[in-house]
């Protein structure tokens, strides 16, 4: 009897189980097909909705590579609202610098975003936006800045060759993404931050753990888009957000660590008249007038938001470029050619830093093969795969498209590099020479090469990110030869919010000698 009456318990829980999970399908598949024009020709084509997205998790820019192929502006329903896809140059000027007013990053996406970058620069609007641009604009003009971020970039590209140089005795293979990162990171502090770690030395373990961290996290983020049930799991902290929240909380611990450190150096450099200004200096001063506002955790969003910028944009960027040029092995030695032609002349190679304290910021200006091999790079791998805005009105698209108010249009930059109807038959071949005229670089429409955003919203960091993606290709190839620890391999990504080499950059490299320089 208590038999019969547990299988029935367990039936009866069963049962509800499903009526509630029918409930929830039939209520989504409500939200999603009802109000959406679904075949008013005025929209763009409807091609299913973001939750199918599942189903291509792994390969999902080349997904929409392909289809952007064949209609360069699509739609997939969402709960709400549409999300609409493009490639067309036209539309991207439009959202981004046309009708930049009737555009913003919304309520959605800022939910979306909130746990790893809260009210940071890329998430924010109005007057937060507004103000953290005005602040970091400043710093990234200034001649010092620029004076000392060359200085320490070349200091860290430095003790990565000399890392390098000490595995190449035994010719070991190694992760060159994971080493980018770490030394990115120390970079990004120290200029940023005026915080010094040393993780690509490996003497500071907690910012390896930070690093995971994050990396995850941005990993974790993105699938929030495409998960149905990602706020049911958060109230439950179950599954991908509990992890996500662990994340956070080393995230957290990490940042604040930041915080407090600065604060203790601006102390002693007060107390003895010596202070030098950097990103978040200029940040606690405006908490000092507006400390309301400006409290801790908008100073935690703030560094986070510019570690996502500073780190791993150039990191990402380094890993793909040193991948192409792997797998195009005459383009490397172009490169190499160009570091020897420009930067080989100077006294005191065998001296690493004195060969980087050397180079000038006219040797830089002069390399532009070096400038379109790593743009070219962009093209193809560009560090934000898809981004995009959330309307605040009722819109018409330059293609004749109409968008709703709340609609999200994201620009697909991985795609967009793909195009033929963009960058002609060639579009998928690596081809720096086609930033080249008569051997001098020339640049391309943003709204085009949309690597760095565009408009309003261009990325303020791009000359400091080519600075440092530079100085470090320079180091390296002007002491290596990359090739891949196994050649027949092909990189994909992880998907996430940045373009990151999935399982890491694993290569030998072959030490130059001195007459061979």
């Amino acid at each position: 009897m208590k038999e019969m009456e547990l299988l029935c318990t367990i039936f009866f829980l069963i049962s509800y189980a499903l009526l509630v999970l029918l409930l929830i399908v039939t209520f989504l598949l409500l939200k999603i097909c009802t109000g959406k024009s679904i075949k008013n020709p005025n929209y763009p084509p409807v091609k299913r909705t973001v939750f199918e997205q599942l189903f291509y998790l792994n390969k999902l820019y080349d997904h929409q590579t392909q289809v952007a192929k064949s209609q360069p502006t699509f739609r997939l329903l969402a709960p709400g609202q549409s999300e609409i896809f493009t490639a067309d140059i036209r539309n991207i000027e439009h959202i981004l610098k046309t009708n930049f007013d009737k555009y913003c990053k919304g309520e959605y996406n800022q939910e979306v975003l909130k746990d790893l970058l809260g009210r940071g620069i890329f998430a924010s609007d109005g007057e937060q936006w507004r103000q953290q641009r005005k602040v970091a604009s400043f710093e990234f003009s200034t001649r010092v800045v620029r004076d000392f971020s060359c200085s320490i970039f070349g200091s860290n590209a430095a003790k990565l060759v000399r890392v390098l140089q000490e595995l190449t005795v035994s010719g070991q293979v190694f992760d060159m993404h994971d080493m980018l990162m770490r030394s990115t990171l120390d970079s990004i502090l120290e200029i940023g931050f005026g915080i010094e770690l040393n993780c690509l030395e490996g003497s500071n373990e907690e910012g390896a753990v930070f690093t995971k961290a994050f990396d995850d996290s941005n990993e974790l983020i993105y699938w929030r888009i495409i998960d149905p049930f990602w706020k049911l799991k958060r109230v439950l902290n179950i599954g991908s957000e509990a992890v996500l929240k662990k994340n956070i909380r080393i995230i957290d611990s990490f940042v604040y660590n930041v915080i407090s450190t600065k604060r203790k150096l601006l102390a002693m450099q007060r107390e003895y008249c010596v202070v030098r200004e950097d990103i978040l200096s200029r940040f606690l001063a405006e908490k000092r007038k507006n400390p309301k506002v400006m409290n801790d955790q908008y100073l935690r969003d703030i560094i986070l938001n510019f570690m996502i910028a500073g780190k791993d944009t150039s990191a990402n960027a380094l890993s793909w470029f040193l991948y192409m040029l792997c797998k195009n092995p005459l383009i490397q030695e172009k490169v190499a050619q160009e570091v020897r032609d420009v930067i080989g002349r100077k006294e005191n190679d065998a001296d690493i830093d004195n060969f980087m304290a050397a180079i000038s910021d006219a040797d830089l200006e002069q390399m532009h093969y070096l400038h379109a091999a790593l743009t070219e790079t962009l093209r193809l791998y560009p560090i934000i795969p898809l981004d995009g805005v959330r309307a605040k009105m009722d819109d018409i698209l330059p293609d004749g498209y109409k968008v709703k108010k709340g609609d999200g249009v994201f620009y697909m930059a991985y795609a967009m590099g793909r195009m033929t109807y963009v960058w002609g038959d060639d579009a998928c071949n690596f081809r720096p020479e086609r930033w080249l005229n008569n051997g001098v670089f020339q640049p391309q429409s943003h709204f085009k090469f949309i690597a760095f955003h565009a408009g309003p919203r261009m990325c303020l960091g791009k000359n400091f990110a080519y600075r440092q993606m530079k100085i470090i290709s320079i180091a390296l190839l002007h002491h290596f030869r990359f090739k891949l620890a196994d050649d027949k391999e092909n990189l994909t990504y992880r998907t996430m919010l940045t373009l990151q080499v999935k399982g890491g950059l694993h290569l030998q490299a072959v030490p130059k000698t001195t007459n061979t320089q």
